[in-house]
């Protein structure tokens, strides 16, 4: 039986998308027909043409008819009971049975969800926004949703609707969220979402909260489950939840996956299953060559790294982002890693390969600023949603990318939530926070009059320093013994002081003058260094306002500023002491580590995002010989507590001797934790050696030669201390023993004393 039971406005509203929801329309509704309450069952169909409601357990169907416009259809049903009833369609030849999605009324999302969304501070978000396996009534299929407060309309385009933005209309909630739950659809789905503003324009975007993009050119997103890996890393876990990393070493190598190693493209691509197939990747790589993926690059990246002796991996961004030459740091999925190198599961084992072979990892983070591509979060539902309207405050000109409006409570619960999200589901160890004075400073990289002050009238962004100590706070709140490292480049204080004292809660900021100074010292002639002792002393003055981590990193070997070779002055073997020299030093002073790869072999061109690193260098024994040394310097830190317990601990560090500028040499002493062993490190900076160098040390007996920079095995002139030399009772630097040394040319000597040696003498 049939009647028209709807008034043509609503008819129309649905056939023009412009319900905001189509739930009132579409759907069974109990309604009163001549004097009998009977089921109202309304569909839009566009491209149907004749339609059946199928009752499976009347194991009956019953004809549809046009209401109003020729794809718009309605029946009537007298039955007390009706639910997870069936449409059968016709279009044309083809004919489909499907489940209403109009039929599944329950929302997803309770009111305590919208509630802890609307004030910023539900942080898995991610587990209700955006695609989700999920099951209403018995059946199974997906949920979808969206935050896009300022649209009229928002309607689900994907290949199961061969992208038509009128059939899957979805309905808003009081709080601006867009849902809609599909049935019987699963993994693999392409999906985007199409929202229209009240001008009637319509954007096209990806899921914000999508799991996994398609390979770019392409940006649908696709429907996920982050549940099915199987995790092998328990031990790993658990042992990070009760270790403070401060305390340990953290040697960090950081990587660009795109551009570490490529493969030919003929080469075919290893699959999780052990199986093969070849891989087309559209890019601007050197003809024939591909990426590797995640599976590929646990293979070989991962052995190579530990080989080196580093203690985490660093990756520039793996979030989706759609121009290779970014690197990464335009982000545009911010809840998916990057399809160019395989799924969300086969990121997964590489980081469960990472930790299998004791290596953590890192993960560059980018909520500065994201690129205003027309699928990502820009003008997102018509309105300037993610970002300011102001390009005053929204907008970084020098970059092309827009500023996150860190006052919206659901901007920084996008944004948190997502911090979080790397930790729960990938596992990841830490996350480095990428350009963090450009969010701290209002007038970053602006000239007078294209940014607005504070409240108070001062350049600081107040919003975005609580947006990162919410952070900071909910990600140690939730991960014990994860590492967050600011990339800060200014004064700001307190940056890695716990948020209760008032600090921004990082635990770890880059020393950018650290590495500024060193750069600047290293690249002089030698012969000039004596006038600059400052720059290698300076740090230890402010050493201890901050948590810090010495870092050269990709910044530092590109756009033209040479590689670390080629910042170094004389000839080859010159060049490469220095380098050696350099990192000796960094490796002995206080500070966790990181440096970017290529560097440990002394690779000579800047680092190129489309092209190999410069591998057939290992052949010539020179860079051979520097891989050697951070072989070795890694492993020596990693055996010394005293390099590493203290860095930020003053007990950990003291001056023997850094004011002889003349001869461009340092001395000072390092200490372990809870301990009485120490080192002593000397290092001279210029080519000129010393046979009688004299320092004075805390105690009497043999010191034992651990490192000597100038090794024959790395390359170096040989010239050392025959294993050790024994103190002398010759008072100097306020110490009452003191050590004959020979000091090497760019050399940098570890010594620790010998104990046992000592007390067999002393007997």
């Amino acid at each position: 039986m049939s009647i028209n039971t709807i008034a043509p406005e609503q008819v129309n509203r649905i056939v023009w998308n412009q319900h905001h929801d189509p739930f009132e329309v579409l759907g069974s509704h109990r309604i009163e027909q001549e004097g009998k309450n009977v089921w109202a069952v309304r569909a839009y169909l566009p491209n149907a043409s004749a339609a059946y409601v199928v009752v499976p357990e009347e194991r009956k169907e019953y004809p549809m008819t046009t209401v109003h416009d020729p794809h718009f259809f309605e029946c009537t049903i007298e039955t007390a009971e009706l639910s997870n009833y069936q449409l059968r369609i016709k279009e044309g030849e083809h004919e489909r049975v499907i489940y209403d999605p109009y039929a599944f009324r329950s929302p997803h999302l309770t009111d305590f969800d919208l509630h802890l969304f609307a004030e910023g501070n539900h942080h898995r978000i991610y587990e209700k926004l955006g695609a989700h396996l999920t099951e209403v009534n018995g059946v199974k299929g997906v949920y979808f949703a969206v935050w896009a407060p300022n649209a009229r309309n928002v309607s689900i385009l994907a290949d199961f609707n061969l992208w038509d933005g009128r059939k899957h209309q979805m309905r808003k909630g009081h709080t601006g969220i867009w849902e809609l739950f599909i049935p019987e659809l699963g993994v693999g789905e392409h999906y985007k979402y199409e929202i229209k503003n009240f001008a009637g324009h319509i954007y096209e975007k990806s899921d914000p909260y999508g799991f996994q993009q398609e390979p770019r050119p392409k940006t649908a997103s696709i429907v996920t489950n982050l549940d099915t890996y199987k995790w092998n890393d328990e031990n790993w876990m658990e042992t990070r939840r009760h270790t403070d990393p401060l305390t340990q070493p953290v040697s960090v190598y950081e990587v660009h996956l795109g551009s570490w190693l490529h493969a030919a493209s003929e080469e075919p691509a290893q699959l999780p299953n052990g199986e093969t197939e070849p891989v087309v990747i559209v890019s601007e790589l050197k003809p024939g060559a591909r990426f590797l993926t995640y599976r590929e690059l646990a293979a070989k990246l991962i052995p190579y790294v530990k080989e080196l002796g580093y203690t985490h991996i660093e990756l520039l961004p793996i979030a989706e982002h759609p121009f290779d030459g970014s690197w990464g740091y335009q982000v545009t999925g911010y809840y998916a890693p990057t399809s160019r190198f395989g799924s969300p599961e086969d990121f997964m084992y590489f980081v469960d390969q990472c930790h299998e072979n004791g290596i953590g990892v890192l993960v560059d983070w980018v909520p500065g600023h994201f690129p205003k591509d027309g699928h990502g979060l820009a003008f997102f539902d018509g309105t300037h949603l993610y970002e300011h309207a102001d390009p005053r405050k929204g907008e970084h000109k020098e970059w092309g990318t827009l500023v996150f409006n860190y006052s919206r409570n659901e901007v920084r619960n996008f944004l948190v939530a997502n911090a979080l999200f790397w930790f729960d589901k990938y596992h990841i160890d830490g996350i480095r926070v990428d350009a963090v004075a450009s969010m701290l400073y209002n007038d970053y990289f602006r000239k007078d009059g294209e940014w607005l002050p504070n409240q108070y009238g001062g350049r600081e962004n107040l919003e975005a320093a609580d947006f990162l100590r919410q952070v900071n706070s909910s990600l140690f709140t939730y991960f014990p013994g994860v590492l967050s490292i600011a990339e800060e480049s200014t004064s700001w204080p307190m940056v890695s002081w716990p948020t209760y004292t008032g600090g921004l809660g990082f635990n770890l900021k880059w020393n950018m003058g650290w590495m500024h100074d060193m750069l600047d010292y290293f690249s002089m002639d030698p012969w000039f260094r004596q006038f600059h002792q400052n720059n290698i002393t300076f740090s230890m003055w402010y050493n201890h306002s901050e948590n810090f981590m010495l870092a050269l990193s990709h910044d530092e070997v590109v756009h033209g500023k040479s590689n670390i070779i080629g910042k170094m002055p004389g000839d080859t073997w010159q060049k490469l002491a220095n380098i050696r020299n350099l990192f000796t030093y960094m490796f002995a002073h206080p500070g966790k580590k990181t440096m970017f790869m290529s560097m440990e072999f002394g690779q000579w061109s800047e680092w190129n995002v489309w092209s190999d690193l410069e591998w057939q260098l290992h052949e010539f024994e020179p860079h051979q010989q520097l891989k050697e040394f951070f072989k070795a310097i890694n492993h020596l830190y990693r055996s010394e507590p005293a390099l590493y317990t203290q860095d930020f601990a003053q007990e950990g560090f003291e001056w023997i001797d850094c004011s002889d500028n003349r001869h461009s040499v340092v001395s000072f002493v390092r200490r372990a934790k809870d301990s009485d062993e120490f080192l002593v490190v000397v290092c001279n900076f210029t080519p000129q050696p010393h046979s009688h160098y004299r320092i004075g040390v805390p105690e009497k007996g043999f010191y034992t030669e651990l490192f000597n920079s100038d090794a024959r095995q790395y390359g170096g002139s040989n010239m050392g201390n025959l294993g050790g030399k024994w103190t002398e009772d010759w008072s100097l630097h306020n110490r009452p023993y003191s050590l004959d040394l020979c000091l090497p040319p760019l050399g940098v000597l570890i010594l620790k004393l010998d104990k046992e040696k000592t007390a067999e003498a002393m007997q």
